[in-house]
């Protein structure tokens, strides 16, 4: 896993770009089912079911998801100026 893309590595397997395609669909929808979120990721990046998770970690670190557990979805969490 690359958490930042460098000279050697595809910038379009990295954290960053996973984090920014989940970032991107959240904020169309709001709210995402985690299998729903996973297809799209897995669609858009080549063996990117190994990103996903720690894409969604680093996001949930930094206040922009949530989790909701009873319903399996993820919420995009609007950020307050």
């Amino acid at each position: 896993m690359v958490i930042r893309p460098n000279k050697h590595n595809d910038p379009d397997k990295t954290l960053v770009y996973a984090s920014f395609l989940i970032l991107k669909q959240l904020k169309k929808s709001k709210i995402v089912s985690y299998e729903e979120l996973l297809g799209f990721i897995k669609k858009e990046i080549t063996s990117g079911e190994y990103l996903f998770l720690p894409a969604l970690n680093f996001l949930f670190l930094l206040g922009l998801i949530n989790y909701q557990a009873k319903n399996d979805m993820i919420e995009y969490i609007e950020s307050k100026p």
